[in-house]
C-alpha cells in the first residue's frame, strides 16, 4: 500500500461527510511542533522520513517495521558510506516518525550495520591565529565571530540570542534551549562590552522603524505568543543579530524581521582565516573548540569549562586536554635534548629549507 493510498483512507462521520485525513508529513510536522522540536531538528526527521518512504519503494511506513528500517540504515552505512553521526540522524528520525506519529515502538533492530566513527581531535587555533583571523573580520560578522570566541558559543545559540539574554551590567549571556534543550550562562568578554551597547543601540533604531512601518514582530518560542500576544513587538524579545530584510515566516505567513543565517558569519570566518594565511579547515565551532582549549592552556578546571560549554559529561570536555603540554603527553622530545653546535643547526634549517 503506497502512502497515497494509506493516507486516502478515511472513516464516514455522522451525517455522511467524509473528513480528510491528515497526511502523514503534515502529521509528523504537528508532533514535532508539539514536541517544541528545533526547526532544524524538522527539517532533518522529514528528510529521512522521505528518504526511507522513496527506498521502501513508496509504501506507507505503517506497513514496513524492522526490517524495513533495518534495511535502510544498512544502505546508508554500507551503500552510501555515510557517517555514523549522519546514520544515527537518520535512525531518530525513524523512531520518532513510529514512536510519535505512529503510535508504534520498534523492537531492537536485529542485524543493523552500525557506521563507525573514527575518533577525531577538535581543530584548534592558537592565540596568535585567532587574532590574525579577527583582525580580518569587521562589524556585525566580526561581534559574532569575538562571541563564539570570546564566550565559547554554538554559531547557533548566538545568532538566536534575545536582547533580554545579553547582560551588560553583569558581563554574562545567557543561552536559552542549547543542545538538548539546556540552559547555561557563561561570560561576557569585557572587551565586547561596550561595541555589544553600540550593536544594540543600532538593533532598536531598527526595531523602531519595524515598528513605525507596521511590523516590529518577532517569532516567539513555544505557545508565548499565544499567552502574551504583544509580547512580539517588545523590545527585550528581538533578536540581538537581526537579518537585514523582513521576510514571510515560513509557518505562518506573518512577515518579521528572523535572525541572521548561520550562512553569513560562516562565510565569512572561512574567509577571514584564508585571508590571515592560516592552514587549517577553519569553521564556526572552531572558535569553540579554540575557547574551551585556552581556557584550559591558562589553568582553570575543567569541570568550570564544562558548566561554560554546556556539556552534559566532562568526557566530552576532556577532549580539548590533547593539546595541553601537562601530564603524560607534556614530554619533550629527545631530539630536543642533543647539544648541537649552533653552525650546524643553521646550516641544517638552511639546507632544509632550500629546494628539493
Amino acid at each position: 500500500m503506497t502512502v497515497e493510498s494509506k493516507d486516502s483512507l478515511v472513516a464516514l462521520a455522522p451525517g455522511g461527510v467524509e473528513p480528510r485525513r491528515p497526511r502523514l508529513l503534515d502529521q509528523v510536522h504537528e508532533a514535532i511542533r508539539r514536541l517544541y522540536f528545533s526547526r532544524r531538528t524538522e527539517e532533518a526527521y522529514v528528510h529521512w522520513i522521505k528518504r526511507f518512504i522513496y527506498f521502501s519503494g513508496r509504501r506507507h511506513p505503517a506497513v514496513l517495521g524492522e526490517a524495513e528500517v533495518t534495511a535502510f540504515l544498512n544502505h546508508l552505512a554500507a551503500e552510501r558510506k555515510v557517517a555514523a553521526s549522519t546514520q544515527n540522524q537518520a535512525l531518530s528520525g525513524l523512531l520518532f516518525l513510529y514512536k510519535e506519529v505512529l503510535g508504534r515502538e520498534l523492537a531492537w533492530l536485529d542485524g543493523l550495520q552500525r557506521a563507525t566513527r573514527p575518533p577525531r581531535l577538535p581543530v584548534v587555533l592558537t592565540r596568535d591565529e585567532v587574532e590574525r583571523m579577527l583582525a580580518e573580520l569587521q562589524g556585525v560578522r566580526w561581534l559574532i565571530a569575538s562571541l563564539l570566541y570570546g564566550a565559547g558559543l554554538r554559531v547557533m545559540e548566538c545568532l538566536r540570542l534575545r536582547v533580554k539574554d545579553v547582560d551588560l551590567g553583569y558581563r554574562q549571556i545567557l543561552v536559552r534551549d542549547g543542545k538538548g534543550e539546556k540552559d547555561r550562562v557563561t561570560m561576557m568578554p569585557e572587551k565586547l562590552a561596550a561595541p555589544l551597547a553600540a550593536h544594540l543601540s543600532r538593533v532598536k533604531s531598527l526595531h523602531a522603524l519595524d515598528l513605525e512601518a507596521g511590523y516590529g514582530e518577532v517569532n516567539l518560542p513555544y505557545a508565548l505568543a499565544r499567552k502574551y500576544p504583544r509580547a512580539g513587538r517588545e523590545w527585550i524579545w528581538q533578536y540581538v543579530f537581526p537579518a537585514n530584510h523582513r521576510s514571510p515566516d515560513p509557518e505562518d505567513g506573518v512577515v518579521r524581521r528572523h535572525h541572521l543565517y548561520d550562512s553569513v558569519p560562516q562565510r565569512a570566518i572561512r574567509e577571514a582565516a584564508h585571508a590571515a594565511g592560516i592552514a587549517k579547515r577553519v569553521s564556526c565551532h572552531t572558535l569553540r573548540h579554540s575557547f574551551a582549549t585556552h581556557l584550559l592552556e591558562s589553568g582553570y578546571d575543567i569541570r568550570t569549562v564544562q558548566e561554560l560549554l554546556g556539556h552534559s559529561d566532562v568526557s566530552t570536555t576532556m577532549i580539548y586536554t590533547h593539546v595541553l603540554n601537562r601530564g603524560g603527553r607534556g614530554v619533550r622530545s629527545p631530539l630536543d635534548r642533543l647539544e648541537q653546535p649552533r653552525a650546524v643547526y643553521r646550516v641544517a634549517v638552511a639546507q632544509a629549507a632550500g629546494p628539493m
